[in-house]
């Protein structure tokens, strides 16, 4: 059986979040020379991917991709491919922590601001007293600060470096770095920071189980109504893509 569903063209795993999260602690737990990078594959990213080539080829390179977001889920059920679920960079990093509290991972937090990115570690101290924070700076830093933040995350060497500054930023930011930023896993979280630090509510479990955390969301912040645009275009090129 094929173990994965394509969708405009891009390979997604089929695996579910436990399975995910099963991949990824045995990347860490092997010591791996290289660092893993996993990506999150949202319908934007997956539309970005069909006319940027340069971030195709980075979510061509990645370790693991994930299918972020319900819409991916659907379009490959639709044409035969059987995502399982979604697996979302915030669930993932949840994950993490639970299991990294467990065997005393170590975590570096780059992102956000300055407020939001304290608050999120000292929550994460709270709940997960075990998780070694091994160090963490805001998203706002400028070309002349990035050097130094490399040479710290490398001095560091954290299990994993949650890396929440928006997609696909994030994701250009790990593979353009990710030959010295000595961390065994590197994920894009997108804005799970500000939720852990509770800036931003939470998607209550209702509305996930019902697959329209997308409609929570533009309810809670009317202006991402320009960016949920991309969802019924994602949609139609999704269904009637055919392979070049």
């Amino acid at each position: 059986m094929n173990q994965y569903a394509k969708v405009m063209g891009i390979p997604f795993p089929k695996i579910t979040l436990d399975r995910t999260v099963e991949l990824l602690s045995q990347v860490i737990e092997q010591k791996r020379p290289e660092l893993f990078h996993v990506i999150t594959v949202n319908p934007e990213i997956t539309m970005a991917c069909q006319k940027d080539e340069s971030l195709r080829s980075i979510v061509d390179e990645a370790g693991l991709i994930t299918a972020d977001g319900i819409g991916i889920v659907m379009v490959s059920r639709i044409r035969g491919g059987g995502i399982p679920e979604r697996v979302t960079g915030y669930d993932t990093l949840l994950r993490l922590l639970h299991n990294g509290n467990e065997k005393g991972w170590s975590f570096y937090f780059l992102g956000a601001d300055a407020a939001t990115n304290e608050k999120c570690c000292d929550v994460i101290s709270v709940k997960y007293p075990n998780v070694n924070i091994a160090g963490r700076h805001h998203g706002y830093f400028t070309p002349d600060n990035e050097g130094a933040i490399v040479e710290e995350i490398a001095g560091l060497k954290p299990d994993v470096l949650v890396v929440a500054l928006g997609a696909p930023y994030a994701e250009r930011w790990i593979h353009q770095y990710k030959g010295r930023l000595g961390a065994k896993i590197a994920i894009g979280v997108g804005g799970s920071l500000d939720v852990i630090a509770g800036k931003v509510k939470e998607t209550p479990d209702v509305w996930k189980r019902l697959n329209i955390e997308w409609l929570y969301r533009l309810l809670r912040q009317p202006s991402r109504w320009r960016r949920q645009l991309v969802l019924p275009r994602f949609a139609v090129r999704a269904l009637l893509f055919r392979e070049k």
